[in-house]
């Protein structure tokens, strides 16, 4: 399928000013200043944006794929999220993994899901292992896993700092963080170690250890949740100083003043003066968001949901942050990361992932590989379980 995009404001992320795109197969094959010219038979849609702004979709690297939960019983685990809750929220490609339950739940469910999601139109991958050690693996070894199992890009989420956690000890961690970045040497995959952080007053005491005691490189070691409290932020802004990539989480609206929302956290990472290179944003989506008490006693839980990446994009936007800044924690930072080399940007022979944001930094419309699942703000392909 052909598709012609005219007078588009193109954010790569950086700004390319009004241009021409032609999609074939999936991919950018034309970006033009000039109009592209082309027999008006061979295109599927041809549109003029008429200036409308243009970035890559959205990466979410942290997302529950198929539910997670379960914190408060078995009626609290979340469903699996559908396909149309990614799109709305711009999201093109997503990482799945397992988080609390890597009972119920397992890694052999969440490749299942990739597989589906792909099906569906959508580009996934998915991490090995859960918050627990042992490891849930699909071989018993993560470097088989990795090696042999296409989607598998890394190990994750494993849980530190946290009461939920197995409490692993350092020796194990090293060992985990070792075979990740040798399988990640074969395989040319991420090869990262995606870290749960906790409340816990440890914070990221085990990753400065790692980087302190033994050679792992630091890009294998990425924690996410940074901004669940303020000490735990503070102190991955200053890991970053020494190569490790951090993700914070786009949570719900919440009045508390012991974290910070992800539009608060990328002002604060932006005054610190921190490399901007090293920060992602992510969703937790379809994960469960337990709230405790200081003896593990569940006080109130939430859900992650998608649509708060793009909720975040459009508060920065609003408040005159600007775009090409705001748009790679959720694009080109991940898939840099991720080593998802066809993501990210809008480049030709780059995977033709796209969205267009209205003048008041909303969602308009979102092609994946491709092809419209959103268009003029209403959803053209949903999952196969969805009501249409």
């Amino acid at each position: 399928m052909i598709h012609r995009l005219s007078n588009v404001e193109i954010y790569a992320p950086a700004p390319l000013g009004i241009c021409h795109l032609l999609i074939a197969a999936g991919k950018i094959v034309a970006i033009s200043k000039d109009v592209i010219e082309i027999d008006q038979s061979l295109l599927a849609s041809d549109t003029d944006f008429d200036g409308k702004r243009l970035i890559p979709g959205l990466i979410d690297g942290h997302a529950h794929i198929t539910g997670g939960g379960g914190e408060a019983g078995f009626k609290t685990k979340v469903p699996a999220v559908n396909l149309s809750q990614y799109t709305k929220a711009g999201v093109t490609s997503v990482v799945g993994l397992l988080g609390t339950d890597d009972t119920t739940r397992n890694t052999s469910s969440v490749i299942a899901q990739v597989y589906a999601l792909r099906e569906e139109g959508i580009s996934a991958w998915c991490y090995t292992g859960g918050y627990h050690v042992p490891l849930n693996t699909l071989t018993d070894c993560v470097r088989k896993d990795m090696v042999h199992i296409e989607p598998i890009i890394g190990v994750g989420e494993l849980a530190i700092s946290d009461h939920r956690s197995s409490q692993p000890t350092f020796d194990e961690i090293a060992r985990i963080a070792g075979d990740v970045h040798v399988a990640g040497l074969m395989t040319g995959k991420a090869g990262i170690l995606h870290f749960h952080l906790g409340d816990g007053t440890r914070g990221l005491d085990l990753l400065e250890k790692l980087l302190d005691e033994t050679e792992i490189p630091p890009r294998v070691l990425n924690p996410t949740h940074c901004n669940r409290n303020i000490p735990l932020f503070e102190q991955a802004c200053e890991l970053t100083k020494r190569g490790i990539n951090m993700d914070i989480t786009a949570f719900p609206p919440s009045d508390s003043v012991e974290e910070y929302s992800a539009a608060e956290s990328f002002r604060k990472y932006q005054q610190g003066g921190f490399d901007q290179s090293k920060l992602t944003i992510s969703s937790d989506g379809g994960g469960c968001l337990p709230h405790f008490d200081k003896q593990g006693e569940l006080l109130h839980l939430d859900y992650g949901r998608c649509t708060l990446l793009s909720d975040c994009i459009k508060e920065l936007l609003d408040e005159g942050f600007k775009l090409k800044e705001v748009i790679a924690p959720f694009t080109s930072n991940v898939a840099q990361l991720l080593r998802l080399q066809n993501k990210g940007q809008i480049k030709v022979g780059k995977d033709a992932d796209l969205v267009i944001l209205d003048n008041e930094n909303k969602i308009e419309s979102v092609m994946v590989l491709g092809q419209w699942h959103q268009k003029n703000y209403k959803t053209i392909k949903f999952g196969s379980f969805e009501h249409k």
